[in-house]
């Protein structure tokens, strides 16, 4: 019993000693990705395997890929910080296309004066 508190007393401030050089923006996101992961979890307790949803991947994305990758590294993640960063990159991908994508399909239209212009040549043709 005294042994096991001795260690819960070591575990603990080795712990504390790891949140220290941590900033509160850096321990806020690191509480937030953790307890996103432990609904992850929650909602798939008879699965045998964890699946995020593409909204999961998305909310983790966005909020981790600001973190330094030696914070990243050292956050306790259902996958690799590696995974979580490519996560990331593919969603600013897909808006960045979404975004260029053209409103119309197909050529643009003239402008008035370069037809009017044309129209012009034709005619004196």
């Amino acid at each position: 019993m005294l042994l096991r508190l001795a260690y819960l007393g070591v575990s603990n401030a080795f712990a504390m000693l790891r949140l220290l050089p941590m900033t509160d923006r850096d321990k806020d996101t690191e509480i937030l990705a953790l307890r996103h992961q432990i609904t992850v979890l929650e909602r798939q307790l008879d699965r045998d395997k964890v699946r995020f949803t593409p909204s999961d991947r998305a909310f983790l994305a966005a909020l981790v890929h600001r973190l330094p990758l030696h914070v990243l590294r050292r956050l306790r993640l259902l996958v690799r910080p590696d995974t979580v960063l490519r996560w990331h990159r593919n969603l600013v991908k897909r808006r960045h296309a979404a975004s260029c994508r053209p409103k119309r399909p197909g050529r643009p239209r003239t402008v008035r004066s370069i037809r009017a212009l044309v129209l012009r040549l034709r005619r004196r043709t």
